[in-house]
């Protein structure tokens, strides 16, 4: 076939290319597949301020709370603990 360079054969560059495009097409696709489920699982929450790691903590302990695992005394008394701890360095 004369189309592929003249001579019928397509040349080294063009299987450099292939190969190229072949990785590139499969990493963007995975990188995709990826950012999605991480945006969508249970690993995808986020938090505005306060320090790293309080927010999630305040959640779970409300979510005791609420199923009755922990006592309003208890609730009160942890909450206040993760609070004070916020002005702490880690």
């Amino acid at each position: 076939m004369m189309f592929w360079g003249g001579d019928g054969n397509m040349g080294g560059w063009w299987y450099v290319l292939m190969v190229v495009s072949f990785v590139l097409f499969w990493g963007v696709i995975i990188t995709a597949v990826v950012l999605f489920a991480r945006s969508v699982g249970p690993g995808g929450r986020r938090y505005e301020g306060g320090a790293p790691g309080h927010g999630f903590a305040e959640d779970l302990l409300a979510e005791r709370f609420a199923r009755g695992e922990i006592d309003e005394n208890e609730y009160t008394a942890r909450l206040a603990a993760l609070r004070r701890g916020r002005g702490s360095p880690r």
